[in-house]
């Protein structure tokens, strides 16, 4: 399976992963809905490296794995308490996702494009820019 098609699934599940969370905000308390979500994920994440090493798949782990992936979940768990709050706040799903995801997309295209010197076209900024300029128009509602 290419990468695109991977990606596209990956947008569903976040969809989904948002969409939820929107459901859930107003009958959990932030941190304790957060924390839910982070542990059924931890076990999903779990029996599947359980499976990959009863097939005696190589794991292979390094420090900067492990460094990365930490500060990655450090990210995740705070944006995760955030997107609970900020729905508990009243955000639309129509509004509140497409600006957080919007916002992160934008984001991690100037990190990769300044920090990690990958190549961006200008139809790519051209892109980037459109999310940027629709969620300036999304927050501009409210």
């Amino acid at each position: 399976m290419n990468w695109l098609l991977l990606a596209v699934i990956t947008a569903f599940c976040l969809g989904f992963y948002n969409f939820f969370i929107k459901l859930a905000s107003g009958s959990i308390h932030q941190v304790a809905g957060a924390v839910l979500l982070q542990l059924v994920a931890a076990a999903v994440g779990g029996m599947l490296l359980l499976y990959i090493k009863s097939t005696r798949q190589v794991v292979s782990v390094s420090q900067t794995g492990v460094l990365y992936s930490c500060l990655a979940g450090l990210s995740v768990g705070v944006a995760e308490i955030l997107t609970f709050y900020v729905f508990t706040k009243g955000a639309p799903a129509s509004v509140g996702t497409p600006i957080i995801v919007g916002g992160s997309v934008a984001v991690a295209a100037v990190l990769g494009w300044l920090v990690l010197r990958e190549q961006i076209t200008p139809g790519q900024v051209l892109g980037v820019g459109l999310i940027v300029a629709g969620v300036a128009l999304l927050a501009r509602g409210h």
